[in-house]
């Protein structure tokens, strides 16, 4: 798994059980998981946004002058943001494979990682990098009720939206960096989450 972080770019991160397969089944596997992304990553990056869904992941990360340090893994010198991933799938899937019994991956190979301030933009289109962050931020946000896993975003514990819409007190992502990239409002936040296109 190589990603390529760059200093003072926000991302979008995601990935999915192979086969489209559920990776999670059971509340306890999703905290888990946010308990090894607080582990491995909040140290070298910002999270903004997560969404957890049961067969697939996606987070919107800020990436600061910590990536710019390289961690030799293996013959390669990765990034601490790539090796902190490469960390928590490694560590949720043998849990996993422990407990099932099973063994070999249960993510996709490759992580993606898409940078939010270098989208390339369509002929004529005058959107503005905030326009992409507030797509992504509310797209994650919205997941788990486009999938009809939910009727009401609240009823979904397993992302950041119960954080933003001040239901939960969750630490995990930097609300004020948030507020910063014009992503969040306190006043706006779920009303914009629910018809934002």
């Amino acid at each position: 798994m190589y990603m390529h972080f760059e200093e003072g770019n926000l991302y979008h991160i995601y990935n999915q059980g192979n086969n489209k397969l559920e990776v999670f089944h059971e509340q306890e596997e999703y905290i888990f998981f946010l308990q090894l992304i607080r582990k491995n990553l909040i140290s070298y990056t910002d999270l903004l946004a997560y969404c957890l869904m049961p067969n697939h992941f996606h987070l919107m990360i800020y990436a600061d002058h910590r990536c710019r340090s390289l961690i030799k893994q293996g013959g390669l010198f990765i990034d601490p943001i790539t090796n902190s991933f490469r960390k928590t799938l490694s560590s949720y899937t043998h849990v996993k494979n422990v407990k099932s019994g099973n063994s070999g991956s249960l993510f996709r190979q490759k992580t993606k990682a898409k940078s939010l301030s270098e989208m390339d933009m369509m002929p004529g289109e005058m959107l503005h990098k905030n326009d992409y962050y507030q797509n992504c931020f509310y797209y994650i946000h919205q997941n788990p009720l486009k999938a009809g896993l939910v009727l009401e975003l609240e009823d979904w514990p397993y992302s950041s939206y119960l954080d933003y819409a001040g239901l939960r007190g969750g630490t995990l992502c930097n609300k004020l960096l948030a507020e910063k990239f014009g992503l969040f409002n306190q006043n706006t936040f779920a009303g914009m989450c629910l018809n934002f296109k």
